[in-house]
């Protein structure tokens, strides 16, 4: 499967599964929304708290796995992952960025302000994983 097409399965599904390195070595998931930019970039919002944090900051290698509804086609892209800054106050950049992120999946937030203020709180941050290859199955007729 080639990396564009992957790529816009992901843009159509948005749902996957984040897989990060633990220290040992074994694979860590994660079930994720993603957005792909217009990029090529795969932005994620993830708290500071979690272990796929942790995981990226000491190895930037990760994965997402996209599955069709049916079951029977998925889509991996593997890549590397950066971290945005933790949002520290409503008005920094990481929190733009959280803003523009919440508009590609979701549109309009009823509270900017609430939003903001929460994403400071949550301790939130963006992945933005840089796609570099993909492989896969998605045949076009569904099962």
């Amino acid at each position: 499967m080639e990396l564009d097409a992957a790529l816009r399965r992901l843009s159509e599904v948005r749902q996957a599964i984040l897989v990060t390195l633990k220290r040992d070595g074994r694979p860590q998931s994660s079930n994720i929304v993603a957005a792909v930019g217009s990029d090529g970039v795969v932005r994620i919002s993830i708290t500071a708290d979690r272990a796929k944090y942790h995981n990226l900051r000491r190895d930037p290698r990760a994965t997402l796995h996209v599955n069709r509804a049916d079951f029977w086609a998925y889509a991996v892209v593997e890549g590397t992952a950066e971290l945005s800054p933790v949002a520290a106050d409503p008005a920094d950049g990481t929190v733009d960025e959280l803003v523009e992120l919440y508009r590609s999946l979701s549109g309009e937030h009823p509270d900017w302000s609430e939003y903001r203020a929460a994403m400071v709180r949550d301790r939130r941050l963006v992945v933005r994983l840089q796609p570099e290859r993909a492989y896969g199955m998605w045949p076009d007729e569904q099962h």
